[in-house]
């Protein structure tokens, strides 16, 4: 280093990109060749990774190359070293947690996603990522029969959030807000939200994340289904006034993780209008089943809400992410006052159109390209027939699951929207959790459990892609022979 500067850098030849337009050709090829290959050959691998903690770490080098491999290379590397460590979400014997659907028209459309690679926070960063978003949420609303209030026609709002977990936050915020206009700051620390235990993590997760200290989780029964109940929701509320508190915001949920309970809406919106409470409708896995018009008796009372979401990325061929959110009439500016944020350098003649100000984060993908590809490529017959499919299956587990007297539905739920809950008759803990890994270890199909009443309760959650009844039987006669073959009392 001389005089304190350090030495100059020596000149370099000009920097050449690596991959032109026909290396993208010949890698999107090889791309697409490779899941094609990985989807026909899906069902002949074991559905749950069957590695232990810390198995790929001896399997990669310690550095990064210096010097460039080849897509060949690193597709065998993924064949050899990382398909092992796959739970294979896209098997149609996949039934844990809820289904994260994939299918050609979304993949492809992610494909288009990533070419572009717009972050897409504001209208001028890509008016017509911001604009195609708005026309699909209307048509999307439409398809589910959303009442008029959630459509740009009548005054709402739709946006896509990353997650179900995203729009529940923003739900509250926007709730917050509504809740503290003109009153002090200080009385931030009194605002009340309410739920089921039967809500999602994430409405706990968005208290905590929104400086939310009071949420009332409000116990469930199996005599009501394991659903929110508007006497409790009302009880709590009056207590919560009478000590000086601010109740702000309450989650129904229509279709429930542990139990697919469905939540009475118009009841619960009731008590939050009553009240003046923000009432958020989740939906996350069960709201695509709006598309059928013999589901909606489960979608009442929607037009009483402020808020609405639901996941096509959990039922409808979307790849995550996508979940998509509707404001009612009006109630969009309650999360654009808690949310909105312009620095002078994202200042245009158009911001009142940016979605940035309707979620978290400020960037954001050109999400729609995804449902606007499904519902032109399948059409909203062909979606129709993909939500059916998914009820045919459930009734055929349901029909199975009567003639097996050693399993019985779980006391207080009914088999809905595609998920079955039962339970082990009459087994201890550790024999009910020994027979799940029995049959999960088999790798040929995937279910979780959850708790109900203290009681080990097996979850046969239905929505992959490709799953069809010939599977549903399959998964059964293997869940048949790991009982058979379970110790007996």
């Amino acid at each position: 280093m001389e005089n304190g500067h350090a030495p100059a850098a020596p000149p370099s030849a000009e920097y050449t990109p690596p991959f032109g337009p026909e290396e993208w050709r010949k890698m999107g090829h090889a791309m697409v060749d490779f899941i094609a290959d990985y989807q026909a050959g899906i069902e002949q691998m074991p559905v749950r990774s069957q590695v232990q903690p810390g198995y790929l770490r001896p399997c990669l080098p310690a550095e990064a190359p210096e010097q460039p491999e080849s897509i060949e290379h690193i597709l065998a590397d993924v064949s050899q070293h990382i398909m092992p460590g796959m739970t294979h979400w896209q098997s149609p014997r996949f039934f844990g947690w809820f289904s994260a659907n994939v299918s050609p028209p979304s993949l492809t459309a992610d494909m288009l996603c990533g070419a572009f690679n717009v972050i897409a926070f504001s209208w001028i960063a890509s008016p017509a990522a911001t604009e195609l978003e708005a026309i699909c949420m209307d048509w999307f609303g439409k398809l589910l029969n959303l009442p008029e209030s959630f459509l740009s026609t009548g005054g709402g709002t739709g946006v896509i959030q990353s997650t179900a977990s995203e729009a529940t936050l923003v739900a509250l915020l926007a709730a917050k807000a509504r809740a503290m206009q003109e009153r002090p700051a200080e009385d931030g620390h009194k605002v009340v939200a309410y739920c089921s235990d039967q809500a999602h993590s994430s409405v706990k997760k968005a208290t905590m994340v929104a400086g939310v200290h009071h949420l009332r989780v409000l116990p469930t029964h199996a005599k009501d289904g394991y659903t929110l109940q508007p006497d409790a929701l009302e009880a709590a509320i009056q207590a919560d006034l009478a000590a000086g508190l601010i109740p702000c915001y309450v989650v129904s949920t229509i279709g429930t993780t542990g139990s697919c309970a469905v939540d009475p809406v118009p009841d619960i919106a009731a008590v939050a209008q009553r009240h003046g409470l923000w009432a958020h409708v989740d939906a996350a896995w069960a709201g695509t089943s709006g598309l059928l018009p013999e589901m909606q008796h489960y979608f009442q009372g929607l037009d009483k809400v402020d808020s609405y979401d639901t996941n096509p990325t959990k039922g409808l061929l979307i790849n995550f992410d996508c979940s998509c959110m509707w404001f009612r009439e009006g109630r969009a500016a309650w999360a654009r006052e808690a949310l909105s944020l312009t620095p002078e350098y994202l200042r245009h003649h158009a911001n009142e159109l940016d979605y940035k100000d309707l979620q978290v984060p400020l960037g954001r993908k050109f999400r729609a390209l995804k449902l606007w590809f499904i519902m032109r490529m399948y059409g909203a017959e062909g979606l129709r027939a993909y939500v059916r499919n998914r009820l045919e299956c459930q009734r055929v587990f349901v029909e199975l699951l009567a003639g097996e007297p050693r399993f019985i539905i779980a006391p207080g739920t009914t088999p809905t929207l595609g998920l079955v809950c039962f339970q082990l008759a009459g087994a201890s803990e550790a024999e009910a959790e020994a027979l799940l890994e029995a049959i999960n270890a088999t790798g040929k199909l995937f279910l979780v459990h959850t708790k109900l009443d203290g009681v080990i309760t097996f979850r046969f959650a239905i929505g992959a892609t490709n799953t069809q009844p010939h599977h549903i039987r399959e998964a059964w006669a293997v869940m048949q022979q790991q009982l058979d073959a379970a110790p007996k009392n």
